[in-house]
């Protein structure tokens, strides 16, 4: 393996979210075309049985590698240009693989909404992926792609429109059908629990700069009351993945040099149909549970499940003098698990074969920041997403 280059492994592939990643790279880009790519995870017969799924499949490389062995990481990351990586819950099994990769210099792009351990990578690892070259972009997938990707969407079109950056843009998730994972389940499930037991830790995930250190930006509206949105025209409600988001919306505006402002505003919530009662809990509102009910880690709808998912955001940008502009993302698609597994790897393409190092050097990315427009293009053409002004 060691003589080998690849431009892609995709490690954690035989787990449910890796193996629809690597299907959907056979798919779109085989295995005899000019993407040299991978498979990686804990057991050689595991990965053997993914490949063999598919016909003329059989020489694609399959790499054994652990993420509790560093010595198993080290060599798979020095083989690659890019990493791929679906193995989570990323506190116990990411660390390792992102140090290796800032240390060797290997981009790396995963699907973790974790923001205790984003943070902590931010903290370590920024400034020697900077040295060593590593692009590291964290949330590739449904966390945080549609809304990073689309608040960055949504101020191009307002620049174009009114010669200026709006200084606080509305996310609104208008519908949404899709699975909670076991994965994301666990990983949301830990975060709560540990910020119970460390007020630190709980002030970390109620920051909206916690991926911003050093800077600190002004008040942020508040997304955990409903109340009545007059330019979203409907009662809006908390949303589960605000927090995760606004993280990765603000990192951006910091990437970009402040380019929306130092006091820049965003927040994202649900549009609900109705003005909810005390008992609801629209933070779930548009996510379900596998059929069997409770998700465990590896789990995964069913293809019905999957074939009824669908997203579609709604962005408002506000500018000083009360003027407006609205822009959208949607897919008719799976938001955790089809449309993530296309996210994911288009992340990772857009980084091997799109953006160079001197347009994104190293360090601890977003996806907007680091991918913007290449993402954007990919994303349209192959992966389903439509970015869309509204007027």
């Amino acid at each position: 393996m060691s003589k080998q280059t690849f431009d892609v492994i995709i490690f954690g592939a035989t787990g449910y979210t890796g193996r629809l990643v690597a299907e959907y790279f056979f798919t779109q880009y085989g295995v005899d075309g000019p993407v040299k790519w991978a498979i990686a995870g804990r057991s050689m017969s595991k990965l053997e049985a993914i490949r063999d799924r598919w016909a003329n499949a059989a020489a694609l490389p399959l790499i054994v590698a652990d993420a509790q062995d560093r010595a198993s990481v080290r060599e798979m990351v020095a083989a690659t240009r890019v990493v791929i990586t679906t193995a989570g819950p990323f506190s116990v099994y990411g660390s390792d693989l992102v140090a290796a990769c800032a240390e060797l210099g290997t981009d790396y792009v995963d699907l973790s909404g974790e923001i205790p351990w984003i943070a902590r990578m931010i903290g370590s690892h920024q400034a020697q992926a900077q040295a060593s070259g590593a692009r590291l972009v964290f949330s590739c997938g449904f966390d945080s792609v549609p809304f990073d990707l689309g608040v960055w969407f949504t101020q191009q079109q307002v620049m174009k429109k009114f010669a200026r950056y709006a200084p606080r843009i509305r996310g609104r998730v208008r519908s949404m059908q899709g699975v909670l994972s076991g994965g994301t389940f666990l990983s949301v499930d830990a975060v709560v629990a540990a910020a119970a037991q460390d007020p630190a830790l709980g002030e970390l995930v109620a920051d909206p700069f916690a991926y911003t250190p050093g800077f600190k930006g002004v008040e942020q509206p508040d997304d955990q009351t409903p109340y009545q949105d007059e330019l979203a025209q409907t009662w809006v409600g908390p949303f589960i993945m605000s927090g995760i988001n606004s993280k990765a919306v603000h990192r951006t505006n910091l990437l970009e040099g402040h380019l929306w402002g130092t006091s820049f505003q965003y927040d994202e919530m649900l549009m609900l149909k109705a003005q909810p009662s005390e008992d609801d809990e629209p933070g779930l509102a548009g996510f379900s549970f596998n059929e069997g009910g409770h998700p465990q880690p590896g789990q995964g709808p069913t293809q019905k499940e999957l074939d009824a998912g669908f997203y579609d955001v709604l962005f408002i940008a506000e500018l000083a003098d009360g003027q407006v502009l609205k822009a959208s993302v949607s897919c008719d698609e799976d938001p955790g698990y089809l449309s993530t597994s296309k996210m994911l790897a288009e992340s990772a393409m857009a980084l091997a074969f799109d953006v160079t190092r001197e347009e994104t050097p190293g360090g601890c990315w977003t996806p907007a920041a680091a991918l913007n427009e290449a993402l954007l293009k990919r994303l349209t053409e192959k992966a389903g997403l439509r970015f869309t002004v509204e007027g």
